[in-house]
């Protein structure tokens, strides 16, 4: 459905994008992963038509996205990051009007958005911008989809948003989905990487990997710890190694004991890292073959270690590496 061949994009002495290549299949949910200033919203112009591409090329159903621009314009919704909708019109006032400018009506495709427009509609004589977040963006995916589009572009649906309408939106993109209706989403937040049937981590302008979510997690290289204590912020520098020295000892006399940390990021309450080395000796230097018993000794010996230098109430646990661990590992690495 979607083909992109080396797209690239350079605002003055910024790099939007570049050389970015993947394909999107029928009826894919499709997510470009990445924070702010990844190049995610510039792609999503250059899809649409709004913007030309410096270099590359690119088609949506065949269609160039140069020349057959007007065509691809009636057969794609666009819904951008930020509320664009005329605020001093009404509800109803809205998707007419964009009803309309595809020569449809509301009544026409009213099957499509009837689940996401029925729970706005009994306000649908209230002005758009007087609308809470959650339903101006059901407001707004309502007046792309309102003419049935072949694919529906959604930049950042769920910023701003509180997480009931977060949840209620991707329900709602399963069901389009089963409409049919390829859609091309992004999103800076990890978690809803996990509801696309393929993602693209991308940063900086550039895509670091295509796959599965599963397919990516599964790649991840190493095993994930993760750790807490009462001062968060000492734990992550001690980890680190950005303080290896402290008034009660030196964390990096005890790193021999299990290999030291070669990554550490915070995820919410807890800080996730990765370990140097973990093919840890035991029994006279022995390799232990259970991988189960060399966890638990790497999170001994760290957790005295961290103790040794001051730490209290030290709680360290192997998790499953999620997309945001995958996501920091390959940034890193490129």
């Amino acid at each position: 459905m979607i083909e992109v061949k080396n797209i690239s994009k350079k605002y003055k002495n910024v790099q939007a994008l570049s050389e970015i290549s993947f394909e999107v299949e029928k009826g894919e949910i499709f997510g470009l992963i990445g924070p702010d200033g990844a190049g995610k919203t510039t792609l999503f112009r250059i899809l649409t038509t709004l913007i030309l591409a410096d270099s590359g090329t690119a088609t949506l159903n065949g269609w160039d996205i140069i020349k057959d621009y007007q065509k691809i314009r009636n057969n794609v919704g666009y819904m951008p990051g930020r509320f664009s909708l005329y605020q001093t019109m009404t509800v109803e006032e809205n998707l007419d009007f964009f009803a309309t400018l595809f020569h449809t009506t509301i009544a026409e495709n009213y099957d499509l958005i009837k689940d996401i427009y029925s729970q706005i509609e009994p306000f649908k004589n209230r002005m758009a911008g007087k609308l809470s977040g959650g339903m101006k963006q059901k407001l707004a995916l309502s007046c792309a989809l309102i003419h049935r589009p072949l694919v529906l572009f959604l930049d950042e649906p769920t910023t701003g948003i509180d997480p009931v309408s977060r949840k209620e939106l991707w329900a709602m993109l399963r069901k389009l989905k089963n409409e049919g209706i390829t859609i091309v989403v992004s999103t800076p937040y990890m978690d809803e990487a996990m509801l696309c049937d393929r993602i693209a981590l991308m940063q900086k302008g550039e895509i670091m990997t295509i796959d599965t979510p599963q397919g990516i997690i599964d790649k991840f290289p190493q095993k994930v710890f993760a750790a807490k204590a009462d001062n968060m912020s000492r734990l992550l520098d001690d980890l680190r190694g950005y303080t290896p020295k402290s008034p009660e000892g030196d964390l990096g006399a005890h790193f021999g004991r299990f290999g030291g940390v070669k990554s550490c990021h915070t995820f919410g309450e807890y800080h996730h890292f990765t370990i140097n080395n973990e093919q840890l000796t035991i029994n006279n230097g022995q390799p232990d073959c259970s991988g189960a018993r060399q966890n638990q000794l790497i999170i001994s010996n760290l957790r005295n270690a961290l103790i040794e230098i001051g730490h209290t109430n030290v709680i360290i646990n192997e998790v499953a590496p999620t997309i945001e661990d995958c996501f920091m590992d390959i940034s890193v690495r490129n």
